[in-house]
């Protein structure tokens, strides 16, 4: 024979019920706090506004990943080198948690600062993947550096792993810039990132994003980088400026159903510059 386990009578099944509710929603609460820390910790390291020069505008928009409570470590940036060029960087930690959001801002910064030493995308890259080699991590992320010369409309760039860019000229061209990237920083020392060169034509536009732009349930990579073609050939045919185009591309990753943060930096040629003419 067995024993059957006494039942519950009503006040004790109720007070169980509540201690059980209040524990998950103490459990969900830290989550969500967590979120909102890593949140507001990212908002925070991201530029406050971008460089302007004669004839370039630039433009960006970040929202935090549609599903879930998670954050990532997407970025964007943009600063004044030395030498009077722009540098411009894109990219994602690998994580969604604090630490990669913190992580990120560790990217970004150290991007920053090696870059008043050397500019060169390409050398930039390596120095800082030894860098965060140094640190002893295991988190990685991919990233884009371009500097750009205001005067000329030149682009030079190197990838980490990351997605390449899309293009758009004013005459109607448009494609994804078809570049050899290196893997992405922070995975292994002595690295070397081979550099590209291109050219923002006048009423041409550069499209730089993370993977929540163009890559989601909805969508794969391939129809994600196609709809931000689109979009970015159409901008340039019309002449919208870099805000629209870069709100745009953004409104546009909803369709892709992005689960993770999504970021686009936008170049756009409004007009020749004194060099230029």
């Amino acid at each position: 024979m067995f024993r059957r386990r006494p039942s519950l009578d009503g006040d004790e099944l109720l007070a169980r019920l509540g201690s059980l509710t209040s524990l998950a929603r103490e459990r969900a609460e830290f989550q969500r706090s967590q979120v909102e820390l890593a949140i507001a910790l990212q908002r925070g390291m991201l530029p406050a506004d971008l460089p302007a020069a004669p004839g370039l505008r630039l433009a960006a928009r970040y929202v935090p990943a549609c599903y879930g409570l998670n954050v990532g470590g997407d970025w964007y940036d943009a600063f004044r080198l030395p030498d009077g060029r722009i540098g411009l960087s894109i990219g994602d930690v690998q994580g969604h948690n604090i630490e990669a959001a913190a992580f990120m801002g560790q990217v970004r910064v150290g991007l920053r600062a090696l870059a008043s030493v050397t500019s060169d995308p390409g050398d930039l890259l390596a120095v800082t993947n030894d860098l965060l080699m140094s640190l002893g991590t295991d988190l990685f992320a991919t990233c884009t550096f371009m500097r750009l010369d205001p005067a000329t409309g030149l682009l030079e760039s190197a990838r980490a792993g990351h997605i390449p860019c899309v293009w758009a000229t004013a005459d109607g061209r448009a494609g994804i810039t078809e570049d050899e990237g290196g893997p992405p920083l922070g995975l292994q020392e002595g690295m070397r990132y081979p550099v590209y060169r291109y050219r923002v034509t006048i009423g041409g536009v550069f499209v730089l994003v993370t993977d929540g732009v163009v890559e989601g349930p909805s969508l794969d990579l391939d129809e994600g980088l196609d709809q931000t073609v689109r979009l970015a050939g159409v901008a340039a045919v019309a002449g919208l400026g870099a805000e629209a185009l870069a709100g745009a591309v953004i409104k546009g990753a909803e369709r892709v159903g992005h689960e993770d943060d999504a970021a686009v930096l936008v170049v756009r040629h409004d007009g020749a510059t004194d060099h230029g003419r």
